[in-house]
């Protein structure tokens, strides 16, 4: 019998913003039920790379399957239902919406409105804080409850695959803690994830494998004991950075 195919399928993904490329021909593949980090440093390409995948910027070329579906001319809620979320950078939530309005526009598409109040109250299990704020302003959490607060979002549309941007970016590291210790959890649910981060021993201690990414490129992949442990992985990470050290000393 031959093996399920990936989850996820990116081949040759490309991203451009005028004359900047800012993805250069990008194979990615995600095994349903797997944990996978994307870490780099600033600019390489990371945020270009999920928002692609979520629908939010059209690819320059180069195919995008989810479950061996094309995604790659559908609209950013078509992706949404088929089981995509995305978790951006900055969060965004709505601080004038309260917490309980906010978890409810991660539903938008579904129609099982019994069953949204249900994940609702779930939600609040899981994040205690949430149901204790429920009626409280976004804006009005601190940046980990914020945190928080866009990933039980995300988690409403009841996602197959849900793809975080930077999540510790900006808080404190005990908040960092509680954060991965929510991703753990979610994992252990089932739900595949993708985590893009520039804090890469983060991104070490909760993934399987790692793309290090550098340039609108991947430099180096593997499990994520190969590649922390890979005499390469400054030179992948850094990449011209490095080079453009050497070349000033």
């Amino acid at each position: 019998m031959n093996a399920p195919g990936p989850l996820l399928a990116v081949s040759g993904l490309s991203v451009r913003y005028g004359s900047v490329t800012a993805v250069r021909g990008v194979d990615l593949e995600i095994a349903e039920g797997e944990i996978v980090g994307i870490v780099g440093p600033n600019g390489a390409g990371k945020t270009s790379l999920v928002s692609a995948i979520a629908g939010i910027v059209k690819p320059a070329g180069g195919t995008i399957a989810f479950a061996a579906k094309p995604l790659d001319a559908i609209a950013l809620e078509e992706v949404v239902a088929q089981g995509i979320a995305l978790v951006p950078e900055g969060r965004h939530i709505f601080a004038s919406l309260t917490v309980g309005e906010n978890l409810l526009l991660g539903a938008t598409v579904r129609r099982d409105r019994d069953g949204v109040q249900a994940d609702i109250e779930r939600s609040f299990e899981t994040f205690p804080i949430l149901g204790q704020r429920r009626r409280q302003p976004a804006g009005q959490l601190s940046g980990g409850e914020q945190q928080q607060l866009a990933i039980a979002r995300a988690l409403l549309s009841r996602p197959r695959l849900i793809m975080l941007d930077e999540p510790s970016l900006g808080l404190a590291p005990s908040v960092v803690d509680n954060v991965y210790a929510l991703l753990e959890t979610i994992a252990a649910q089932g739900i595949t994830i993708l985590l893009v981060e520039q804090n890469a021993e983060r991104a070490f201690s909760l993934s399987d494998r790692i793309y290090v990414m550098n340039g609108g490129s991947f430099s180096l992949s593997g499990t994520a004991a190969e590649v922390r442990s890979d005499p390469r992985f400054d030179a992948a990470y850094f990449g011209v950075h490095l080079q453009a050290e050497a070349a000033s000393s």
